[in-house]
């Protein structure tokens, strides 16, 4: 390797690490994160060209980030309409612009800025996902759309046109306050929680699991929960990732297939993260995410299977079901109440479901249903279920693990141990 390749791969390695953070010192000068990027990226081609003759500089990181905002400093001085904006900092922006006065409650950071701009509720939930990939995560269009089993000029068309909304819009670079705040907190923490489900238990596709989503989002909640430690929920979403990227590692097979939680070695399960997800969570309050973290925690504190307590993750779920009244949540508490009660009792609860109209393309419905037929004797009917959940699902693993089920399915005498079902909140 020539000593110029080993100078591009720092580069890469630098810019991959400090992007966001270039990016947002660079948008709280031209208060548009479309431009901010493009001069990010500028500043990555100044270090491909000059780096392999002038030498690695002792903080590379800081040489890009002074790089990118001297070019953004060019441009603002170009810019007629920005000259009062020019009057008010001019001389202080030789070398780099002087910190904004801190906002009312101590918030002041151009990463938490970044953070709510791109995931503003002005844009749509696809449009904040990818547009907090790419420019908080790092992620190429290309990787975004393999991510999400999209094409890649949809993904590069929507990313475009979320800078264009935020522009045309005229979305502030700001953390909001108040009720504001709030309401774009959930926004955010929406995000980020979309993007660690796809990884973690991916919609369609041939992988059950991607782990870099998962590793993407649980990196963003850290930042965010490091930038915001007053926001209960913040942590909560924190614990509750932390807790369920400890099993990422046993929730497949060698050759990529599912394995249920039943039958996870528990000895793969990340201790580490287990014991950051139990610390995070005593800073988290009562909310949803909150809820589903310390469901979460029920599981990994159960050192066996069979010493779940199941009964304190159905009273959790119902808490869950009066914060955000929903089907799947219903879903979910019937499973843990078919684990304390017995299927029938479960079963009761996933009957009450069969018309819901938001349930019906969902498989976990039928796979929940086939799993608590099978306990109950019913074999032919759980087959017949494990079938249409194999016709629902998008995701190839999934199907294959369905369809064996359906095949097991047999007599009572001759039923296989049961393997509860999966489900998207706290399942495999």
């Amino acid at each position: 390797m020539t000593a110029a390749s080993d100078v591009a791969e720092t580069v890469e390695a630098v810019f991959g690490i400090e992007s966001a953070r270039i990016i947002a010192g660079v948008a709280r000068i031209v208060r548009d994160v479309g431009i901010a990027e493009e001069l990010a990226q500028d500043a990555l081609v100044a270090a491909l060209e000059q780096w392999p003759e002038s030498g690695v500089p002792d903080r590379p990181g800081a040489w890009l980030m002074a790089t990118a905002k001297h070019r953004a400093i060019d441009l603002v001085r170009r810019k007629e309409t920005y000259a009062r904006k020019l009057a008010e900092v001019g001389r202080a922006l030789e070398d780099v612009p002087p910190p904004e006065p801190a906002d009312a409650d101590g918030i002041d950071d151009d990463l938490l800025r970044l953070i709510f701009t791109a995931c503003h509720p002005v844009l749509s939930t696809e449009a904040r996902v990818a547009l907090t990939l790419r420019l908080l995560g790092g992620l190429t269009t290309q990787e975004i759309a393999r991510a999400f089993l999209a094409s890649e000029p949809a993904v590069a068309q929507r990313i475009v046109r979320a800078k264009r909304t935020l522009a045309k819009a005229g979305v502030p670079f700001e953390v909001p306050y108040g009720a504001e705040r709030a309401a774009r907190v959930e926004s955010v923490l929406e995000v980020i929680y979309l993007v660690f489900n796809e990884g973690y238990s991916a919609t369609a596709g041939d992988d059950l699991v991607r782990p870099t989503l998962c590793e993407d989002a649980l990196r963003l909640v850290r930042v965010l929960a490091a930038l915001m430690p007053g926001e209960p929920e913040v942590h909560g979403l924190a614990a509750l990732l932390e807790f369920q990227a400890s099993r990422i590692a046993a929730r497949t097979g060698p050759g990529g297939e599912p394995v249920l939680l039943a039958d996870q070695n528990r000895a793969r399960w990340n201790r580490m993260l287990i014991h950051r997800g139990i610390e995070t969570l005593r800073r988290a309050g009562l909310g949803p995410y909150s809820v589903q973290a310390a469901i979460a925690a029920c599981h990994a504190r159960a050192i066996r299977y069979e010493d779940t307590d199941w009964a304190t993750i159905a009273a959790l779920y119902g808490r869950l079901a009066a914060l955000v009244p929903s089907p799947v949540v219903e879903l979910n508490r019937a499973v843990a109440v078919s684990m304390s009660e017995g299927p029938a009792a479960g079963l009761t609860l996933v009957d009450a479901l069969a018309d819901e109209p938001s349930l019906k393309d969902y498989h976990l419905l039928p796979s929940v249903r086939g799993d608590l037929l099978e306990r109950l004797g019913r074999a032919e009917d759980a087959r017949a279920e494990f079938e249409r959940a194999a016709s629902l699902t998008r995701n190839a693993r999934e199907r294959e693990l369905l369809l064996k089920r359906a095949d097991a399915a047999g007599p009572a005498e001759k039923r296989p141990e049961h393997k509860i079902a999966s489900h998207r909140v706290t399942g495999r």
